[in-house]
Parts: C-alpha cells; structure tokens; sequence
C-alpha cells in the first residue's frame, strides 16, 4: 500500500497538472563541434551536381516576384528575448554550396530565406520568412482576411506590422485556419481579439472537426512529439554551413513565443462550400485525410486565385511525419489534388500555399498540380504493388529510390520535407500495420537486449567499434551508423563508440537532400557529444488548457495513469462542473482508468468545480488550498481515493534519449 503525503487540499492540483507545453530548452548548452566533410560525402554532394537541373533559375525568380518590404530583423516576446532572427541565415547567401550541404538542400535553403512583404496578385499578399509557414493576407472591399496566422502571436503581430507599414490599415475581419497543425494557427492572437470575435466582428473559419484534432494532435502524444520536433526541425542546432540550413517547408520554427488558439466562429462541413466576405466570394474545398486529417484549400473566383494550403507545396511532404502523427492517405490525397485540377485549373492565374513561394500562369499552375498528384499515386500505388509481391517495409523503401519518369527531375517534387522511403513505409504501415509477416519479428528483444547479444556475438565492444570504423573509412555512414547504435546501446558509456557514431551520423546529415533527415542526424551527433539539454521549464499554451473539454482531461488522465502502480486500488470519482451543467464519473478498475457522463450514487469521493477554475488551477494562477476555501472546490466523500489515483499518475520526462538508452 503506497503512503500518501499530501492531503486531500494538495490533491487535485497534482491531478490536473497536464503536459501542454512547448519543450524549453537550456539556452546555454555546450560549444558545437562538428567534423569536416569527408572525401566520400564530398564525392556523393559533387554527384547531385550532375543528376538535378541546376542552371533551372525559375524558383529563384519566384521567391523574388512581388518583394514590396524585406524583412532583416528580429523578433523578440514580452521579454525581450529573440525568438526569430532570419538574419541567422545570412550564411546562406554564399554559392557554391559548401562540402557540408548537399547542393539541392542548399538551393531550397537559399530559397527560404527569402523574408518580407510579397503582393501574390492584387489583393493578396503573403508575408513569408517571419516563422516557418506563411501569413496570406488578402484585402476585401472594407477589411482583410488572414489565412494561418503563423505559430506564435509575436511572429504573427510582426509580419502584421510588416504589412500594415506597407499597404493601408484596413481592420482585420475574418481569420482562415487551412488546417489543424499548430503553425497554423497559433499566432491568431498577435492580429485579432478574442473581444471582437466574441462581439461578431471577426470571424474565424476552420474546417468540420479543427478543433477535436486540435486537441488530439497537441495533448495525447504531445511529450513524445515535442521532443522528436526538436530532431525534426533542428531547433537545438546552431545555424550554419555545418548545423541546421534549413526545415524544408521553411527555416525553421519560432524559439519560444506564446502559441494562441481562439476557437473557430464558423465551420466549413460540406465538400464544396462558398462564402462570401468582405465583398469576396471564398469557395472552401474539404480535403480531410491528406497533409492533416481536417483542411480545406480556398478559390477565390473574382481573383482567379487558388490557395492550396499544404496539400501542394513547392516539394515532397510527409505521408507519415518524422515528429510523429497519424499515416496520412496518399491515395486521398491524390484525388483530392486532381478534383483540385479539374475544377480551378483552367480557372487560375496563381496558385500560392501557406508554405514557400507560389506559382504563376495557367499552364504552370496545371503542370504542377498533375505532377504532385501523380507523386502521391505513384507512392501509393507502386508500395501496393511491391508489397503485394511480398517486400516488407525496408526492402520496399530501398526498391523506390526515385520518383518515375520525368517527376524525378522537378524541384517540387524532390524529398526536401518528406521522403520516399518515409512516405513508401507509411503506405505500407497504413495498409499492413508495422508488421512484416516474418515470424522472427512477431516478438523481437527490446533495442537495449539485442544490442547486447549482437555486441557479444560479434566479439564484443572493441570488435564493433573496429568493423564501424573499417564501414566509415569506406564511406558506408548507412551500415557505420547501424553498427554503432548496437554499440551504444549495448554500452552508452563507450567514449570511443559515442564519438564514432557522431560522425557517422554527422556524414549522413552534410550527404541528406531532406532538410529534416539532415536536422535529425546532426542533431544525434550534437546529443552523442554534449548530452541531452535540460529542460528549462515549460510554456504552457493558456489557449490549449482552456480549449480541453472535460472529457479530453480525463481522456489525457488516462494516459498518464501507471496502470502497474493503479492495479488494487479501485475507485470511484464524481466531478461535477457547474458552470457547464455536466457531471461525470470515473472509475479506476484493473489499472484502467475511464469516463462516462453521469454521477455514480456509490462514489468513494465527489469533486464539484467550475471549468474556469479547473483551467486556473492547470494554469497555476490559483492553487488549490485558496480555490476550496473561496468555495471554488468543493470535495467530499472519501479524500484518500483521490489521492491514491494521484499517486499512480505520472508526469513525462520532456527531454528523454533517442540515440542512446
């Protein structure tokens, strides 16, 4: 029987502390040290100078079309710390590649830094280069419209600026949320005010369910996912010729700032819908199930213009997200960019995405969409061929080395954010699951026991160590880095085996055409070498807390139940919210922790709160001693079963290994 220090006043703000912060890292982690590029990855750079078409300067006239304002400086939050500077990028201005960028990595990084005010077309402008996705702003008859206000509310008030400084103050009077992920629409609160949304002002339009995959997408998995954001988008690295370059859909995201949320005034349910706003008719086109799992493009007829959200942008994206997500449907996502083609393609004179730079005239526009539709079915249907003749996951992903025919040779569909052997082995996780047939993988050791016996079957430590140096010297950083995971797996502490593998890994990232396989490898070599950073504390999202209804805090009190310490203390909760009308029973049985609507007459113990005071509480700006003698909090029956469900809940280690045990 465990004991039980705190008492029933202490319980419940231990209970409702939730993980829903953006990871905070140190800021003053060890120097950066990094090797040169060797002769192997300097041979496989040199080779991409041969394979693309390089003397192709059509993007980099793009990305310079319609500059009203660059943007050179910095943005900084409430306390004066920088949390966006694309002047870090500067090095970026120098040609030719250095040895240490793959050539195509380094064009599109070139490419993405490329910041300020741009006008698309009359009417619409983006400002482009403040955060990692874009703001569109677009000016209707007496106010504007803002498509994805960026990440966070600081970006989001500066690239507002940006614009306001430029073109003429009109007030903002609708917001556009493309999709459900975070650069999307955190920033909301840095270009409007909740007070004028509540007032019928401003409307905020999403599509059907934003705000239930909000939630699921930011809370559930939200410990695990922060930290593999931190390898996927090289937020740890420092910026240069030999850290991070680049994320692919753009630099990278914000250091910090505060991510917004105001929920949604109108939602879009239907496949075609059109409103019409401020003077301009907006045609919506649902396309659940592709680049997130609610979006919608926008036509805007009396502009001939087509916002394609990040179903369609200037590369290859992610079937299956390294950060972690659900497998998208690359089939869906096809015949949405074809249904997208046959109903706006000869009807547009630009095409433009909340990421990188648009595209121009009719004719292009058609091409790029037949070429990105025609990637993602190929993807699909090719992985469904082969794994129909029995090829598991990796042998489907090294079979697809590129895309056919012509596709091969378009700079949007090269992998700079998602890529083939990502994309081929989500296919095949969506149709198949993560098993491949073999028998011998139905139940394999965990990584720390096989690496183990593999290091002892090969002759121990010193033995790997030798064969990984013998693969480097060779340039086979592939097998090198394989090798050398056993061995830090079988001995973390091994100084030899851990600097081996960082440059390994190191090689790997400098050789990588994708901006985030680059990012994850060198982020590895960083943490091999100077450890994991320590968490510096955590910046709770206030807009997150306040937008979890009841039963998305008791689903994510199920996650963090120890199911191993709940076992034997069965229980029963009654939580009443008043200010909603809604009561709820929980009950904690076989280590299992679930909800239903409705009180339970035999609770062991009864909770009676508002959802504001919950949210306070979660949010610190009340504790729970003052909330119960205000009459905040009422608790009765049973104190010690609230306790023990409190002790058999766990709070998520933010910053946990990846390239080591």
């Amino acid at each position: 029987m465990p004991r039980f220090a705190l008492s029933p006043r202490g319980l419940l703000a231990c209970l409702i502390t939730a993980c829903l912060a953006q990871s905070v890292v140190a800021a003053d982690a060890p120097a950066y040290i990094s090797a040169d590029a060797s002769a192997q990855t300097i041979a496989s750079n040199t080779a991409v100078l041969q394979h693309l078409p390089f003397s192709d300067r059509t993007d980099y006239e793009s990305v310079s079309k319609g500059l009203i304002a660059p943007f050179k400086g910095q943005v900084k939050d409430a306390s004066g710390k920088v949390i966006w500077d694309i002047q870090a990028y500067d090095f970026l201005a120098t040609d030719p590649a250095p040895a240490s960028v793959n050539p195509s990595l380094w064009r599109l990084a070139q490419l993405n830094a490329h910041a300020g005010l741009f006008e698309v077309s009359p009417r619409i402008y983006q400002v482009r280069g403040l955060d990692i996705a874009n703001m569109t702003i677009i000016e209707g008859d007496d106010g504007l419209i803002i498509i994805d206000p960026l990440t966070m509310s600081e970006t989001a008030k500066a690239a507002l600026d940006l614009y306001y400084r430029n073109r003429p103050k009109k007030p903002v009077v609708a917001v556009i949320y493309s999709h459900t992920h975070v650069d999307h629409f955190g920033g909301v609160r840095g270009v409007i005010d909740e007070a004028d949304v509540k007032a019928g002002k401003v409307k905020v339009f999403a599509p059907a369910g934003f705000m239930e995959h909000v939630m699921s997408e930011n809370v559930f998995a939200g410990n695990a996912m922060s930290r593999r954001a931190q390898y996927q988008f090289g937020s740890l690295l420092f910026r240069g010729e030999k850290g991070q370059v680049d994320a692919g859909l753009g630099k990278s995201t914000p250091s910090g700032g505060t991510i917004t949320l105001i929920p949604p005034t109108d939602l879009i349910d239907k496949e075609l819908e059109t409103r019409t706003i401020v003077g301009l008719d907006v045609e919506f086109q649902l396309t659940p199930g592709t680049e997130a799992p609610a979006e919608m493009n926008l036509y805007l007829p009396q502009l001939r213009a087509l916002c394609m959200a990040e179903n369609a942008t200037q590369m290859m994206h992610n079937l299956l997200t390294p950060r972690g997500a659900q497998v998208r449907d690359a089939k869906a996502w096809s015949q949405y960019l074809d249904n997208s083609l046959a109903r706006y393609g000869d009807k547009s004179d630009v095409l433009f995405a909340q990421h990188n730079w648009p595209t121009w005239g009719g004719e292009r526009i058609r091409t790029f969409l037949a070429d990105q539709r025609d990637m993602y079915a190929f993807i699909n249907d090719r992985t469904l061929h082969l794994l129909n003749q029995g090829m598991t996951p990796l042998e489907v992903a090294d079979a697809i080395k590129a895309l056919p025919g012509a596709l091969d040779q378009k700079w949007y569909t090269r992998g700079y954010y998602g890529s083939l052997s990502f994309n081929v082995r989500a296919v095949y996780q969506r149709y198949l699951g993560f098993y491949d047939g073999n028998p011998a993988n139905l139940n394999p050791l965990p990584p720390v026991e096989t690496a183990l016996r593999t290091v002892e079957a090969m002759g121990g430590g010193a033995a790997v160590l030798e064969k990984m140096r013998a693969a480097m010297a060779k340039g086979d950083y592939r097998w090198a880095a394989q090798l050398g995971n056993q061995l830090l797996f079988a001995e973390p502490d091994n100084n030899d085996g851990r600097k081996a593998q960082a440059e390994a890994l190191e090689q790997l990232g400098y050789q990588s055409e994708n901006a985030t396989w680059r990012n994850m490898y060198l982020t590895g070599a960083t943490e091999l070498r100077n450890g994991v950073p320590p968490h510096a504390g955590s910046s709770v999202s206030v807009d997150m807390v306040r937008a979890m209804s009841p039963e998305m805090f008791f689903d994510y009190l199920a996650i963090r139940l120890d199911s191993e310490k709940a076992v034997g203390h069965d229980l029963t909760l009654n939580w009443t919210f008043e200010d909603q009308n809604k009561d709820f029973n929980l009950t904690l049985r076989n280590g299992v922790l679930t909800h239903r609507a409705g009180l339970n007459p035999s609770a062991d113990a009864s909770v009676t709160l508002s959802k504001a005071t919950l949210e306070q509480i979660s949010l610190k700006q009340l504790d729970f001693p003052t909330a119960l003698q205000k009459g905040l909090v009422k608790l009765q029956g049973n104190g010690k079963k609230l306790g023990e469900l409190m002790a058999s809940l766990d709070t998520f280690a933010p910053q946990f290994n990846i390239v080591t045990p």
